[in-house]
């Protein structure tokens, strides 16, 4: 039997990019992965390509895609009710959803500001609030933020982003101690640059904040601090949540792991 066979997990943001990585990684070792994302086509797509990899090599063969934007609560508490429908359960959640915008503090909009925090903070928050109440009650529940570096470090340019990712370690410090009594553990997943579409953008956007090349701020912002001078990977980041997801107790439960090639050591 697979780590994760029967295990139903919602992956917020997982149409593309982490999201994606983690829930394929799931559903081969047996998990069924939600697919909640902005974007219900997208998710659709993703849920679509799990499916087709079928059962073999002890895959779950399984998927179910639902519409979420994670800022809004009925939206969220639809999508964790459609799944309680489907499958009677949810046992673990990864709170992935997110974005950036990278502007100077001085001139940082404030709509720009609350609408970063109310995805990160406000999406973190909704659906773990509504998966706890299944989770408690069934007394189990594994419980992931993907939070970043800057959930421990700092970096020009990205006051909303560091302060949210900041905020996610809070959030998983109290849900460990509130959780403990149902055997719900609560984590976070602090990686650093990952070659998503989400980085890629940063690229040009940085260069020119920072009248620098896209080479330069690569080498020298980027990765500046990385031991070796590589990006993380998304198969790297899916390690780390799928350690956690699998914990047998809650000896690990508030803590966070940074998955960086050595960028911020503990």
């Amino acid at each position: 039997m697979s780590r994760f066979t029967g295990r139903v997990a919602i992956v917020t943001g997982a149409a593309s990019g982490i999201g994606k990585e983690i829930a394929l990684r799931l559903a081969a070792e047996g998990g069924i992965p939600v697919i909640a994302d902005l974007n219900l086509d997208a998710a659709n797509k993703t849920a679509a390509e799990i499916k087709a990899l079928g059962t073999s090599k002890g895959g779950s063969g399984d998927a179910f895609a639902v519409a979420m934007n994670v800022t809004d609560e009925a939206q969220v508490e639809k999508g964790v009710a459609d799944t309680i429908a489907k499958y009677g359960k949810i046992d673990i959640l990864v709170s992935n959803a997110g974005i950036q915008i990278v502007k100077p503090i001085v001139d940082f909009p404030f709509a720009d500001w609350k609408k970063l925090l109310s995805i990160h903070l406000d999406g973190a928050f909704l659906t773990t609030k509504a998966c706890l109440k299944h989770m408690y009650k069934a007394k189990y529940g594994r419980v992931i933020y993907m939070g970043s570096v800057h959930s421990k470090e700092a970096s020009k340019l990205k006051a909303p982003y560091v302060t949210a990712k900041h905020g996610l370690i809070g959030l998983s410090k109290v849900l460990a101690k509130e959780g403990a009594e149902f055997n719900v553990s609560s984590n976070v997943v602090c990686p650093g640059f990952v070659r998503t579409p989400l980085v890629e953008k940063q690229i040009p956007e940085q260069a020119a904040e920072l009248k620098i090349s896209e080479a330069d701020v690569i080498k020298n912002v980027m990765l500046k601090d990385t031991i070796d001078g590589q990006f993380t990977t998304t198969d790297d980041v899916a390690d780390a949540v799928l350690f956690y997801a699998a914990a047998r107790n809650t000896v690990h439960s508030g803590q966070s792991a940074v998955v960086s090639h050595g960028w911020f050591m503990q």
